[in-house]
């Protein structure tokens, strides 16, 4: 492994972390006092499934190929459903939220477990084609590129939250509406992608 793997791989791990990069802003709007230790594992979440997918997709590559690529077609419209469902929610949740009194401070939507891992699955799914591209490598080698791609992401997404939750602070009122918003254009950007 040269310095060139490690900045293939870094800016692999970039490019992908884009997804997460949103959905963690959108978070970071609707939970605007997230502490420091929920910013931590949040991000890791996403920098796990990162790591995982393109494993995943290289273990695939290196058994069931032909499964595999059937599965690659349904990869945008799975994407596409989970991200349009919990955007929708979100979106939903912040439009009843506009409707209460004008000195009802909105209260904080922590994101739960399951959402969470929704969201994870559906922002690094498109990581399993990744497979394909390191399928060259050895195993050693494919988890050292899965390991900087899901350590780029966790980055990635910490600076999101963050982002997420200063803007959160300013516009309580329109974080959930504009956090719904992000996360289905997300999910639409990922399914016309991959038609």
């Amino acid at each position: 492994m040269n310095a060139s793997f490690y900045l293939q791989s870094a800016l692999l791990g970039a490019g992908l972390a884009m997804d997460a990069f949103s959905v963690s802003l959108a978070n970071g709007l609707r939970e605007p006092r997230m502490g420091r230790a929920r910013m931590t594992a949040i991000a890791g979440v996403y920098g796990l499934f990162q790591f995982l997918m393109p494993l995943l997709g290289w273990v695939c590559v290196h058994t069931i190929v032909e499964a595999f690529s059937a599965l690659e077609r349904v990869v945008p419209w799975i994407a596409f459903a989970l991200l349009g469902w919990i955007g929708g929610k979100m979106l939903f949740e912040g439009l009843r939220e506009r409707k209460q009194a004008p000195g009802e401070a909105p209260a904080d939507k922590r994101i739960g477990t399951g959402e969470l891992i929704t969201q994870g699955i559906a922002t690094s799914i498109d990581a399993l084609s990744v497979g394909f591209t390191i399928e060259q490598y050895a195993f050693g080698t494919a988890c050292a590129a899965s390991g900087i791609i899901g350590g780029v992401t966790f980055l990635i997404c910490l600076v999101g939250l963050a982002l997420g939750k200063r803007a959160g602070m300013r516009f309580s009122r329109h974080a959930a509406i504009l956090g719904g918003i992000i996360l289905i254009a997300i999910g639409l950007k990922i399914f016309l992608e991959g038609l």
